[in-house]
């Protein structure tokens, strides 16, 4: 679980970058790093991200995020500065003004968020990416066949949702590169699509937004289906295991819908 407030020994890590902190807030997003605050310091306003300096997924993504922050610079908040010693790893980020996208029916940040996904689908895969293939469904497919569908050479961002997805006065932005991929072109725009109807679109409304996408009108219908099923099976399984989370179970019922629709 993120911490509210980070530790003495976290400051005193991240001081030589923000100077003197003059504030320090927690923020409401994110669930993947044990520490996420927005400092205002004598250096500068930034948001920081920090993990425990532990091998494993999390300072694994923590890795990726700072390696890809380079290419995705068009469309994302700079990373102005990473440190760590034993306890702790740390990205430090210029601070944007912008809250998450509202994704329901008739939503103003529609236009943004939809523009935000086709600059993302216009980013070319970065050389330190070529090994990162798209595996996260594969548990999920019927067979290899259907896995296979899930490859390309696109750079992935892989979790489209409103709170990755910023908007505000000056724009938008994509946040939270956690564990970028590469992939099939059409995975980040069906990921919205599913997202889409999770907040109020029905499956065919969904789908019509996105039919200016270049990654998802030239996508193979095939493989739409099977990332459909496949999030349905997904969410299905998680609900099961920890059925004191109702949102899993939410987004099977989600899911399944998308499915039904396709006739997947």
């Amino acid at each position: 679980m993120t911490e509210r407030l980070p530790d003495s020994d976290f400051l005193a890590l991240v001081e030589p970058f923000t100077g003197s902190v003059k504030e320090m807030r927690p923020t409401e997003r994110g669930f993947m790093s044990d520490v996420l605050v927005l400092i205002d310091g004598s250096l500068g306003r930034f948001f920081v991200k920090g993990v425990r300096n532990r091998a494993g997924g999390r300072r694994d993504s923590l890795i990726r995020e700072r390696l890809i922050n380079d290419s995705v610079q068009a469309i994302s908040p700079r990373l102005r500065w990473h440190t760590e010693n034993d306890r702790w790893t740390v990205l430090g980020f210029e601070r944007v003004e912008a809250e998450p996208g509202r994704f329901e029916p008739g939503s103003p940040d529609l236009p943004v968020v939809l523009d935000l996904l086709r600059r993302v689908g216009e980013i070319p895969l970065p050389d330190m990416a070529a090994d990162w293939h798209e595996t996260r469904w594969d548990a999920f497919v019927a067979n290899e066949a259907e896995s296979k569908l899930f490859r390309g050479d696109s750079l992935i961002h892989g979790d489209v949702a409103p709170g990755n997805f910023l908007v505000g006065a000056e724009g938008g932005w994509v946040v939270d590169w956690a564990w970028p991929t590469r992939g099939a072109a059409f995975i980040d725009p069906a990921f919205l699509v599913l997202q889409l109807i999770a907040a109020g679109h029905t499956p065919a409304a969904a789908e019509d937004l996105l039919s200016g996408c270049p990654a998802w009108a030239k996508s193979d219908p095939r493989g739409i289906d099977a990332f459909a099923t496949a999030n349905a099976r997904m969410f299905r399984h998680r609900a099961e295991r920890s059925p004191e989370q109702t949102w899993l179970r939410a987004m099977e019922t989600t899911a399944q819908a998308w499915v039904d629709h396709r006739g997947a």
